[in-house]
């Protein structure tokens, strides 16, 4: 642990340039005839393509003030009972949970992106006339059995009903079109790229028969999946449980299960897209809940699974993901910006962005917004929160200000903390990835192939999937192969050679200094790969593509190997790092290292408390 926060805790190794991109042209975002903060009447960032989620615009001013860039404080211009640095479901939600304590409160909400919702961000796509939704961040409820009754009650009072997902999402779909996965396997380790499909669905010896594998490889791979052994034998449950906790499951692969390299590789990067690490750093237990891409070996018969998210089917999801929750809450606080009063007709209806920002109105959303400061006053009966907005710096007074932000970012917004709780701050090193979605005008060539997630073992995306399968209100999921699609691809930055939050540092250096022509480029090779032999032309059938970057993305994940055990809760860092500092209280899900939307919430209710009782 540093003794104090440095700039290099914030850019995580990134050092990108700097300069110019502070001074965009945002008379194109605003119009020359709106106001100083409103958002014009044709200002709709979900419709945009090209590289979104952490767009060129939202981070330049941030970098600057790590590296030392300072704004001038002025006498502030609005007061405010609260002011939320942060406009995720984590901010969102604390300004709810604030309005519903203290009816008529003024709250102002800033951002430094082009759109609310944080991570949850909503794309949307034209084709041959049709609107078709994808998500760009955080794709589902997860698991709402398990949300606090704090989370389930708010999702409840802006008008989410999740047993509904139960007649809006197909579960029976591509299962009725004998659709399964498909691996494609890379000529560095396997001597050719070649696409095999079945995984999961045929006998394991027939589909390892037409893959590139050696005849050991194939050998140990089949063994793995069909022999009824106990690899740990003489050990009870929980001295097994205790063992697969400490060691990866590619060293218990490898140790115990004795597969051939290959078989390793295979599997290495299987987990990218949730754990963002090789399967080195995962502890072998994780695997008994992971049941995504058709199954892993070697743990069956060694440790049979009790329990987990399988027991609780994965269709709590709108078809741009919890950006409709993000857009629920804002319907909840700013009713005119989204029309309708159902969480059915708020898919499809067009939010009006220049309601979010009304002069006069109790509640405001101010985007394009970057906080570079936030300090108590001299009496400390409120709180100084300068933003920078357009190329200008703008304060405003609050009552209470709550940090909905990264929790990275807040030691350079509030310089006055205390050392120990900076460094608990400075502790979450956020994980880089991408939500790259292809928009094509059908999807036959995945119903030709019998496929309908595709696994790369070693390339630049993780994977290629077809979308979920929900219609909601108005909107119906093209479920004839022969209606458009959304894919939805994910990259994540991978180091063989680099283990624990370095990887997600180096990782994040890369993602920023990756051009859009290198995602395109993959986008249509590995589609290419994937596709051809049922007749897909990446040049001919992709028609739009969103990169949603996120240099910062899922929250830290504390439960990898290199995690130290902590004795009590109170010795975590970031539970340190949450603490309140005066009239200032920090939500996000990085207050509780947990990158999901329960957590958001959640943190965003213990913020509210806390302000309130500050």
């Amino acid at each position: 642990m540093k003794d104090k926060v440095t700039r290099r805790d914030f850019l995580n190794g990134t050092q990108v340039a700097i300069g110019a991109s502070l001074l965009s042209p945002w008379t194109e975002v605003f119009g020359a005839d709106e106001s100083k903060f409103r958002l014009g009447a044709n200002y709709y960032p979900p419709a945009k393509t090209g590289l979104r989620g952490s767009h060129d615009g939202s981070w330049e001013t941030m970098h600057a003030r790590v590296s030392g860039a300072t704004w001038p404080k002025s006498a502030p211009e609005e007061d405010f009972d609260l002011v939320i640095v942060g406009g995720g479901i984590s901010g969102l939600s604390s300004a709810n949970f604030y309005l519903r304590e203290n009816p008529g409160a003024r709250i102002l909400i800033l951002d430094n992106h082009d759109d609310f919702g944080g991570h949850a961000k909503r794309n949307e796509f034209q084709v041959n006339g049709e609107t078709r939704i994808g998500y760009g961040g955080t794709e589902s409820i997860d698991t709402p059995s398990s949300y606090t009754d704090v989370s389930r009650q708010l999702l409840k009072d802006i008008g989410v009903d999740v047993e509904r997902f139960y007649d809006y999402y197909d579960q029976d779909l591509y299962d009725s079109m004998d659709l399964s996965y498909g691996i494609a396997y890379d000529s560095e380790t396997y001597g050719q790229r070649k696409m095999v499909t079945g995984y999961g669905s045929r006998p394991w010896k027939e589909f390892a028969a037409e893959t590139p594998m050696s005849d050991k490889a194939k050998a140990d791979f089949v063994r793995a999946f069909t022999d009824k052994t106990d690899y740990l034998p003489g050990m009870s449950r929980e001295e097994k449980i205790g063992l697969l906790g400490k060691i990866s499951y590619r060293t218990y692969l490898r140790d115990y299960v004795k597969v051939d390299n290959q078989v390793l590789e295979m599997y290495q990067r299987w987990g990218m897209s949730y754990w963002c690490v090789g399967m080195d750093e995962v502890p072998a237990v994780y695997v008994l809940g992971y049941t995504d891409g058709g199954g892993m070996p070697g743990l069956e018969h060694t440790l049979p699974r009790k329990g987990g998210r399988g027991d609780e089917p994965y269709i709590f999801h709108f078809p741009d993901g919890n950006a409709s929750v993000a857009r629920l809450l804002v319907r909840s606080l700013i009713p005119d910006a989204l029309p309708g009063s159902t969480m059915e007709d708020s898919v499809t209806a067009r939010l009006d962005y220049s309601k979010l920002d009304q002069e006069g109105a109790p509640v405001r959303v101010r985007l394009n917004s970057t906080v570079v400061n936030a300090a108590h006053t001299a009496d400390s009966k409120a709180v100084d929160v300068t933003y920078v907005h357009s190329g200008d710096a703008h304060t405003v007074r609050a009552k209470k200000c709550i940090m909905a932000c990264y929790n990275s970012a807040i030691p350079y917004i509030c310089s006055d903390l205390p050392e120990e709780q900076r460094r608990g701050l400075a502790y979450n090193v956020k994980i880089p990835l991408t939500y790259t979605k292809v928009m094509i005008p059908n999807w036959r060539a995945f119903a030709d192939l019998g496929v309908r997630f595709v696994f790369y073992t070693n390339d630049f995306f993780k994977q290629v999937e077809l979308d979920y399968p929900v219609s909601i209100g108005n909107y119906g999921f093209g479920a004839d192969p022969d209606q458009p699609m959304v894919l939805h691809m994910c990259y994540v930055p991978y180091f063989g050679d680099i283990q624990g939050p370095e990887q997600w540092r180096a990782g994040r250096r890369r993602l920023l200094e990756t051009p859009f022509s290198t995602f395109e480029h993959h986008v249509r090779d590995q589609l290419d790969q994937a596709l051809s032999g049922a007749g897909f032309d990446a040049e001919r059938d992709i028609t739009e593509i969103t990169v949603n970057r996120w240099a910062h993305g899922y929250s830290y994940s504390p439960g990898l190997l290199w995690e130290p055990k902590y004795a009590s809760e109170e010795d975590k860092p970031w539970v340190k790092g949450r603490k309140p500092f005066g009239r200032i209280t920090i939500a996000n899900s990085d207050a509780d290292a947990s990158a999901d939307t329960n957590t958001a919430i959640a943190q965003g209710y213990r913020a509210v408390r806390e302000a309130l009782e500050s």
